[in-house]
């Protein structure tokens, strides 16, 4: 499982949150302050830095945890190719909002002087996306090494759970506010889910991203809602594109492979490629298409 295709095609605010979060970490790591990003109890109600509300949500801790979090960041574009960038830009933006509620809250009723700093990072948006990851996306190949059971989908929780662990309790709370934001989007909480960005601001703010090859076109966009992807009716894809299939050639297998890790259904990537003449994005919008409906 790779989460689509490679690259960020498709997925200019992801490549464009990656990129940030690697450029703040380097440029407070060479200043020596990475350390010193994380929120504590005396930064928050003491000390009023609320800049490092900012600070904490893009600039990674350490190295590893760098590495780590790009990994997954990077993984987790697939979401963004399924609901369209406006609506993964309000998903990021609610996921970062309700974390840091969560972890001020945290700190507040805590008060624990072991505690010190949580680490700093995107914690919120990452750990956020395991609730569609392990709700929606599909295991597509199952295996096994000295006798354990490994899916596709293992190496991404065992990258969350090094990510989770890396500071102990300075990166479990965060990580755990994370799963509770992205829980309450799930639950389409103040009706989230529907919410999107008026087309002047989505524009304007796209405009801002590093060029991205093969973005999805604005019709695409906004069709789906996070959580929703794996039922699909075959009939539903022949209602909405009920033009007859010119090409009866057999699509590639790679590329049935790539729509399954995006959380489609086998049979109606297969069919849907058929219908495209095995083009890639035109296959992807007949799914979002029947999806929506």
């Amino acid at each position: 499982m790779i989460g689509g295709p490679s690259g960020f095609n498709n997925a200019p605010v992801t490549r464009t949150f990656v990129i940030a979060c690697a450029l703040f970490t380097i440029v407070f790591g060479i200043q020596g302050r990475s350390s010193k990003l994380g929120l504590s109890y005396q930064d928050i109600f003491i000390k009023l830095r609320l800049w490092k509300l900012i600070a904490s949500v893009f600039a990674f801790s350490s190295t590893p945890e760098l590495m780590f979090g790009l990994y997954l960041l990077y993984y987790f574009r697939v979401f963004e190719r399924q609901i369209g960038s406006n609506k993964y830009s309000v998903f990021i933006l609610f996921s970062a909002i309700m974390s840091l509620l969560f972890e001020v809250i945290a700190l507040a009723l805590l008060k624990d002087p072991l505690l010190n700093t949580l680490t700093s990072g995107p914690y919120g948006l990452i750990f956020s996306s395991f609730i569609p990851f392990y709700l929606d996306i599909p295991v597509s190949t199952r295996f096994r090494v000295f006798g354990l059971h490994f899916s596709d989908k293992s190496f991404i929780y065992l990258a969350g759970l090094q990510l989770l662990l890396s500071s102990w309790k300075r990166s479990i709370l965060p990580g755990i506010c994370g799963i509770l934001a992205g829980s309450l989007y799930r639950l389409n909480v103040f009706r989230v889910r529907r919410m999107k960005f008026p087309d002047v601001i989505a524009s304007f703010f796209l405009r801002l991203c590093w060029p991205s090859m093969g973005n999805t076109p604005p019709s695409a966009t906004s069709r789906s809602v996070l959580g929703n992807v794996p039922s699909y009716a075959g009939r539903q894809v022949e209602r909405n594109y009920a033009a007859p299939m010119s090409s009866t050639t057999e699509p590639p297998e790679d590329s049935i492979a790539t729509l399954v890790s995006m959380g489609f259904d086998r049979n109606h990537a297969r069919q849907a490629l058929m219908q495209a003449r095995n083009d890639m994005n035109t296959a992807t919008n007949i799914l979002l298409e029947a999806q929506s409906h």
